[in-house]
């Protein structure tokens, strides 16, 4: 949640993907990290939901998502890269998941909105209808 000027010009010259928890500030009331500052930068940012028993109970990425658009001066396609290719990235598998490609791993999520932005402005609302998880249907 804080990073040093010289700590965000140290992450922005390395491969460093820089996971952001804001349903963690959100939890325990503490401050937001400066995202903007770090993506201005130049830092490859990542949202997780931190999600655990005691500082981020929540396992609701679009709530995290909208955290980031709201809290954190993301723009809608930064907080989606964030939460797709730059977190898959962080996780070292941006050759296998987190982008819609050939010879990628089909993971798609399927919703019931007439565009992409509602996805983030009507936060806690599930408007998920399918989901394809290694190109299979998926129950959830």
């Amino acid at each position: 949640m804080a990073v040093t000027e010289q700590g965000i010009s140290a992450l922005a010259h390395s491969h460093t993907v820089a996971t952001l928890l804001p349903g963690t500030s959100f939890f325990l009331g503490k401050t937001y990290a400066p995202a903007r500052k770090l993506i201005d930068a130049g830092v490859c940012v990542a949202l997780a939901t931190d999600f655990n028993p005691g500082s981020s109970v929540t396992q609701n990425l679009l709530l995290v998502g909208t955290l980031a658009v709201t809290q954190m001066k993301l723009t809608l396609s930064e907080t989606l890269s964030a939460m797709t290719y730059n977190a898959a990235k962080g996780l070292g598998q941006e050759a296998l998941i987190g982008s819609i490609e050939v010879s990628k791993q089909a993971d798609l999520a399927f919703f019931d909105i007439p565009s992409y932005e509602y996805l983030l402005y009507h936060f806690g609302d599930n408007f998920c209808k399918k989901v394809i998880w290694k190109g299979k249907p998926t129950e959830f």
